[in-house]
Formats: structure tokens, sequence, C-alpha cells
């Protein structure tokens, strides 16, 4: 088997800003999805998830950074996917992420320095301006990227929570191991199941 070397390449000065992080919080709507909400005659609602985004927020629990889901709204379709995922810490319907945000920091014991944050539009902001490290998709509202210490390439539930991950990954130093790591574990089923 060859080996196969990380690709990744982000500037060493944003790698600096992202070290230290314990846990990362991720928005839904915009996020996790490209910030479509479908409705059917019954009321119903459905999105779409990007599988690249799972396994990441997947590998970052890996690594020993926690993911944390803080949304605006709530439904069944969020609800099952971060069940799907395996997430330990969700709130949902939230109308003020900043009291969340606080109240998860205080049970995982953990301060703004040690939080990253990806957020789309105006609810974010109040923590992508307090987080240690803060992004936000290619797609998001003008002032979260303005906010953000990161803006990324992909846009909302095309990868950019996915792109936030790795570069969580790439500045704690995990990123080659977690990859070498699946070279040797995709048979036997140990790093997590499918995204």
């Amino acid at each position: 088997m060859r080996p196969i070397e990380p690709h990744l390449n982000f500037p060493p000065e944003l790698l600096l800003q992202a070290q230290g992080i314990r846990a990362a919080i991720f928005d839904v709507d915009g996020v996790l999805t490209d910030g479509r909400i479908y409705i059917g005659e019954q009321g119903e609602t459905f999105k779409a998830f990007n599988t690249l985004d799972g396994h990441g927020m997947k590998l970052l629990a890996a690594a020993g950074i926690e993911p944390v889901v803080i949304t605006g709204r709530d439904s069944p379709a969020v609800r099952r996917r971060i069940a799907d995922l395996g997430l330990k810490h969700a709130r949902y319907g939230v109308h003020d992420k900043l009291a969340a945000a606080r109240a998860l920091m205080e049970q995982l014991g953990i301060d703004w320095a040690q939080l990253a944050a990806i957020g789309d539009d105006w609810p974010d902001l109040p923590l992508l301006a307090r987080a240690g490290f803060s992004c936000a998709p290619a797609n998001a509202h003008v002032e979260a990227r303005a906010a953000a210490h990161y803006v990324t390439t992909a846009t909302g539930g095309q990868g950019a929570a996915r792109e936030f991950c790795d570069l969580l990954l790439v500045a704690q130093g995990r990123y080659a191991e977690l990859l070498q790591g699946h070279l040797q574990t995709l048979d036997d089923g140990r790093q997590g199941g499918s995204a």
C-alpha cells in the first residue's frame, strides 16, 4: 500500500488562530444545508445534508474536538441527522444562540478561546464575534463573512462544514494521523461508519 500524503494547505497564521480548540459550534440552515427549506403539502420539512460535512464532524469528535449544533429551527429532519451522526450536544429552536453557547460552554468546561463556530447569518454573529476561531461559508451573508476569521471556498451544504472541520484538524495536528488511520481501518468499520 502506498502512503497518501495530505494535500490540504492553509496559511500558517490561520492555523495558529485555530489552535487550542476543544469544541466547535455548527449552525444548520446555510451551513450544514444549502439554506433552502422544502415544505411538503402536509407541512413537513425536508433538508439535504452533505455526507462530507457529517464525516468531518465525526472526525472532529475522534480528535477530541466536541461538535455541537445550535440551530434556530427545529425539525424532525434535523434531529434525525444529528442522531445519525451520534452528536452528544445539540440545541434546537434557539432564539438566543449566545445564551445557548454560554450554557454549553459551562457544561463542557471551556471558554471562548477554546471554542470555534461556523455560521452564515445575523443570528450567528454573537458567536462569530466571540469564538476563538470563527468561520463562514462562501455564500454566507456579508456581515457573517466579515465577522469570520476564515471564509470557506465551499458553500453551505456543499462542503463548507467539512472545510471548517479539516482546518481545525490540521491546526490541532491531527489531520494526517486520521487520514493514515483511514487507510488501515476502512474495511473493518472502526472509523465510525458512514456519515
